[in-house]
């Protein structure tokens, strides 16, 4: 069965990446804006008869949604078989349910949106909360894959004498698969929150820190504020620090105010594109979507017995 991977401009680079292992051809698609805001798509003509994959990291959901769907829309009308999602970034997952009196549940409305225009999604740690699996909130089928082992085998190759640090005590499980990974040991800082942008933070153990490289992960950065709380309080100790992140968010110079408090390096996978991709993902979005590809749609539940 032919296939067609279109990425959308921000993902040019990790296309490359995923079209050798997924033995499909990089095609043309293309997004421009008129002077208005309005959006003008176009996608390869090659997608007629192909099973094809859209490549979009859902970084700035709003501004790609109706970006998204008009690419779908034209490869079904230039005659693809089926059209897939491979989104390494899935925005708008955080809110799951509802907070206070006629707030949107955005992460079921999402993944409806989203699955009137896809037949498949692939992506790459969602950052959930209550909701346990994509298969919860998305009738269409869906694939997660795990980066965690990268950024161990990462920090295990790039960073001397390493101490894994977690973010929260949220992330004790994560921390420790990573450590372990990594053949280092691990602790969870204690948080506390006094806001959306304050937070203050503090090791639990000062002793087993020294002499270590202390290295915060975590899957997302977005504001920052507690890797930088982090950063802070471990430089304050003495320690040099390294920040692993799979998805580079950085919202509002986040980045920036990282380095400003110490940060020695920061390093993120290619999920979202930002000068500080260092791991790739390519190969697992590939297989994940050969996975899928391979097992064909799914078999239509009969309501005629």
């Amino acid at each position: 069965m032919k296939r067609l991977l279109l990425p959308f401009p921000a993902q040019a680079e990790l296309a490359r990446q995923v079209a050798g292992p997924l033995h499909a051809p990089v095609g043309e698609l293309t997004w421009r804006r008129f002077p208005d805001g309005e959006s003008l798509v176009s996608v390869d003509t090659a997608v007629a008869d192909a099973e094809v994959a859209i490549l979009a990291s859902l970084r700035d959901p709003d501004s790609l949604a109706v970006a998204l769907r008009l690419a779908s829309d034209t490869a079904r009308e230039l005659g693809a078989r089926r059209v897939g999602l491979i989104a390494p970034y899935l925005g708008y997952m955080r809110q799951d349910q509802r907070f206070a009196p006629g707030q949107a549940v955005s992460a079921r409305s999402f993944a409806r949106m989203l699955e009137q225009g896809f037949d498949w999604l692939v992506t790459a740690d969602p950052h959930l909360h209550r909701i346990g699996a994509l298969a919860e909130i998305f009738s269409i089928p869906t694939v997660t894959v795990a980066c965690a082992p990268l950024l161990g085998d990462w920090i295990a190759a790039h960073v001397p004498a390493p101490l894994v640090i977690g973010p929260d005590a949220e992330s004790a499980q994560w921390a420790a698969a990573i450590a372990a990974r990594a053949g280092a040991p691990w602790q969870v800082l204690r948080k506390v929150r006094r806001g959306d942008r304050e937070v203050e933070v503090s090791i639990p153990d000062v002793a087993a820190a020294q002499g270590r490289t202390a290295v915060i992960v975590d899957d997302i950065i977005s504001t920052g504020r507690t890797a930088i709380a982090a950063t802070a309080h471990l430089r304050r100790l003495g320690l040099p620090v390294v920040c692993v992140a799979i998805h580079a968010v950085f919202a509002a110079g986040a980045y920036e105010d990282l380095l400003a408090a110490g940060a020695q390096r920061i390093v993120s996978t290619d999920a979202i594109a930002h000068p500080s991709n260092a791991i790739g993902i390519g190969a697992l979005l590939a297989q994940a979507t050969a996975e899928l590809l391979d097992a064909g749609p799914p078999t239509p539940i009969r309501t005629d017995t």
